[in-house]
């Protein structure tokens, strides 16, 4: 399980590495050769939605078969040994939320600038004639 959690978060660095290449600012000529290549990748990326998904779900059904400690029959250790799954389950949601945001706001990125791209090449021809 510790694995899934492991790929997970190597993924959302990488996610967060390249959206700051992407919005960092550079020559044109840089910016869209790494669009493209970021183009390329972003199909096979896309795994990492319905991937973040199944771990939610697991996330859930865990949570509502979770034993639940809330009574004084419960010693000390068990009761933080709850505590301490409860705070696993809810960052590991915000893990797999960062996860799908990224790869959107990833995607919205290429789009716009592949969007800004045609619209100078339009503007370039307009000019030449």
């Amino acid at each position: 399980m510790a694995l899934q959690w492991m790929i997970l978060t190597y993924v959302l660095a990488a996610e967060v590495a390249l959206a700051l290449i992407l919005t960092l600012p550079s020559p044109k000529v840089l910016k869209y050769n790494l669009i493209s290549l970021v183009s390329l990748i972003l199909q096979p990326a896309l795994f990492i939605v319905p991937f973040a998904g199944f771990q939610l779900l697991d996330i859930y059904w865990k949570n509502e078969h979770r034993l639940k400690c809330t009574s004084d029959i419960c010693t000390a250790a068990e009761r933080d040994r709850y505590e301490k799954s409860i705070y696993k389950a809810q960052r590991n949601v915000i893990l797999c939320a960062s996860a799908c945001l990224l790869y959107w706001c990833i995607y919205r990125i290429c789009k716009y600038y592949k969007e800004i791209q045609k619209l100078e090449q339009v503007e370039k021809r307009y000019k030449e004639q």
